[in-house]
């Protein structure tokens, strides 16, 4: 048999199901074994059998798409968070459509708008989201999960990381190491992640080191930022002995600035970042961080939309946290190389 133009009714005859049970397969609207999927999965495949997907969302009303709209698509972060949704998307037999926000509140808006009718619902994790943000751009209809938003709606479940918790225990972490004028490079002021992790540097502070003034200079997450704040700081007249970045792009940025000024790291200032992208574990010296598991928020996100979508689950939590973890390398005199030690998050009580 040929499998160039392959149908639903081969699909069906090849894995020894009904038509119907492939359908409820490839649309994801359960109802059928794991052990059946996995049949039904492989003989499309093998059969290379594609699904009229005009003709199903008439039949469906469904374009088993998802949209996100995130504020870059620029940088390991980003590409780790996409890689995480779509692992989740794809698991679920449902398509990305990936959008960005990057150049403020109107391209955030235009990016939402142009993906009404296109999606079955939404991701959106974007600084310039508010209620009335939502209200004036999402259809009331369009199921959405808000990422790392500083929204409290009953209608879009929020999922945080625990940007504060974790900034609070680094800074733990650099004091009870012997650090005590800790500096901060901080974040755009209007972003959640930044505003979240400038008041767990401040917790901090003020819990492990009272009686010594903040040192906050100014980023914006890039590399060039973290680079510019590593000068500002070598030039204080008294120079911190640790600085810990809201990101850690900024911290090698820094890095970078300390190196040039022949500043050694960790023995005359030590160096923290927060994110744990991949080139935190193969700078040298390797960067110590806030491991935040970018792929698993994206995995998170996903299956919080997916059970808005599918009538029989369980309605999703109106907000969760996912927690964090310290990562201990190099740059705060943790050990070499690439090996690392993990610590749970201690935020101050």
């Amino acid at each position: 048999m040929t499998t160039k133009n392959a149908t639903i009714k081969d699909v069906a005859r090849e894995a020894k199901v009904s038509v119907a049970s492939v359908s409820r397969v490839l649309n994801g609207t359960g109802g059928v074994t794991p052990q059946t999927q996995k049949v039904v999965r492989e003989v499309a495949a093998r059969l290379h059998y594609v699904p009229d997907s005009a003709a199903r969302s008439l039949i469906t009303g469904r374009t088993h798409t998802i949209g996100a709209v995130l504020p870059d698509l620029y940088g390991e972060f980003f590409s780790e968070l996409i890689r995480g949704i779509d692992l989740a998307a794809r698991a679920r037999g449902l398509h990305l459509l990936v959008s960005s926000s990057h150049d403020g509140v109107d391209d955030a808006a235009a990016a939402v708008r142009a993906m009404r009718g296109r999606v079955d619902g939404m991701l959106i994790f974007s600084e310039y989201v508010d209620a009335a943000f939502l209200d004036a751009n999402l259809p009331a209809a369009l199921p959405a999960v808000l990422l790392n938003s500083a929204v409290k709606s009953a209608r879009y479940p929020v999922l945080t990381i625990d940007n504060r918790g974790g900034a609070s225990a680094m800074v733990q972490h650099l004091i009870e190491s012997g650090r005590k004028r800790v500096a901060f490079i901080a974040g755009s002021k209007t972003n959640f992640d930044a505003q979240q992790r400038d008041k767990g540097y401040r917790a901090a502070m003020a819990k492990f080191a009272p009686d010594l003034p903040l040192n906050i200079v100014p980023g914006d997450f890039s590399e060039e930022s973290g680079y510019r704040a590593g000068v500002e700081l070598l030039a204080q007249k008294k120079r911190p002995d640790a600085v810990f970045a809201a990101n850690d792009m900024m911290a090698v940025g820094c890095l970078m600035a300390f190196k040039q000024a022949g500043v050694q790291v960790p023995q005359e200032i030590a160096l923290a970042g927060f994110d744990d992208i991949l080139i935190a574990r193969y700078v040298s010296p390797s960067l110590s961080t806030v491991q935040v598991r970018i792929a698993d928020l994206g995995r998170a996100a996903l299956e919080r939309l997916a059970a808005l979508l599918d009538p029989d689950a369980n309605t999703p939590a109106p907000a969760q946290t996912l927690g964090c973890d310290i990562v201990v390398r190099e740059t705060s005199g943790g050990s070499t190389g690439a090996a690392s030690t993990r610590r749970p998050r201690r935020p101050p009580k």
